[in-house]
């Protein structure tokens, strides 16, 4: 019986350079791991695609390949254009292995996954310790949303976050285990898994769909473990531009506001929103009070309080012709 097949997939927007290095940085990861690499470039129109292809086609290697998406509809959606796609002969590999362009995998980040799926038939999901150029960790292994997290965040007051420390979506460990969800930069998914809870959800263009794929495969019987062993180095946001955002972007509400809603019900993401806007204006009038800086985004809860409403009142019919335009359905 042949050893199981890893399709790893890169999903590249505007960063052909960089992710030429998380792609050399990959190779070096699989070698003596049967599988191959597939890089999308997720419609940057800005050279990238011919760029990626003409390296790939230059270094001469078989087990890359470059393909296109076709249209930007998101994070999800390109790196479901890769899973898609397939091994190059037509075939479906046993393990999805999705990498960020900002990634680069140790020489044995992959391996430790790859290993860990092969002896673990529990375990669905199995990312990896991810850690900045200057060796700190990222914190990337998380408990899922709700109401209760939506209100320690914004209210940011000690004796509250001790409080609801069980409720924190930021979920720090300090060794291997279970968690709800993980960050997807360095993540491999057992392709059969997929199968059973489909691809990423699409309708998220950025942000949460990670949260919402690995709640399903919890809901499905399967574990999402972090694996501390795998380390991967990780940029961060340089896609995205997360770090030098002035305002947060709407389909980040969008996205919050339809993960809640997917898997709560609409009353329960309004209460989500409701208890955030409380924290967020209790900490305004605290720091108005101690005339410290409030260290938001600015606008954010009236941006969260227009937008959340303008959501409740729109019919679930528009919603779904909006998912389906967003996906291009």
């Amino acid at each position: 019986m042949s050893d199981p097949t890893i399709l790893t997939i890169v999903l590249n927007y505007k960063t052909a350079e960089m992710t030429l290095k998380a792609v050399e940085a990959a190779r070096i990861a699989m070698e003596g791991l049967p599988g191959e690499i597939v890089v999308v470039d997720n419609d940057s129109q800005d050279g990238s695609y011919e760029t990626l292809s003409a390296r790939v086609t230059a270094q001469g290697r078989d087990n890359i390949r470059v393909i296109q998406s076709g249209h930007n509809g998101g994070y999800g959606a390109g790196n479901n254009v890769g899973i898609r796609a397939g091994l190059s002969d037509g075939s479906r590999p046993d393990y999805i292995y999705i990498l960020n362009s900002d990634a680069f995998p140790k020489p044995q980040a992959i391996r430790v996954l790859y290993d860990h799926l092969n002896t673990t038939p529990g375990t669905g999901f199995a990312g990896s310790y991810i850690e900045g150029e200057d060796e700190i960790r990222h914190i990337t292994t998380f408990r899922f949303p709700s109401i209760w997290s939506e209100f320690e965040r914004s209210v940011k007051l000690g004796p509250v976050s001790r409080l609801l420390k069980s409720h924190r979506v930021p979920d720090p460990r300090n060794s291997s285990g279970p968690v709800d969800w993980l960050a997807g930069a360095s993540v491999m998914m057992r392709q059969d898994v997929l199968d059973e809870i489909g691809l990423f959800d699409e309708t998220f263009f950025l942000y949460f769909e990670e949260t919402d794929l690995c709640r399903r495969a919890q809901e499905a019987g399967h574990r999402v473990m972090f694996l501390q062993d795998s380390v991967v180095t990780h940029l961060g946001s340089v896609s995205t531009g997360m770090k030098e955002w002035s305002r947060v972007p709407d389909y980040w509400f969008n996205s919050r506001w339809h993960y809640f809603t997917k898997n709560h019900g609409r009353a329960y993401a309004t209460l989500a929103t409701a208890l955030h806007l409380s924290g967020g204006g209790l900490h305004w009038l605290r720091c108005k009070v101690t005339r410290k800086p409030h260290g938001g985004a600015p606008h954010f809860l009236r941006t969260l309080a227009r937008h959340d409403i303008a959501q409740l009142f729109t019919s679930k019919r528009d919603h779904k012709i909006k998912a389906r335009s967003q996906t291009g359905d």
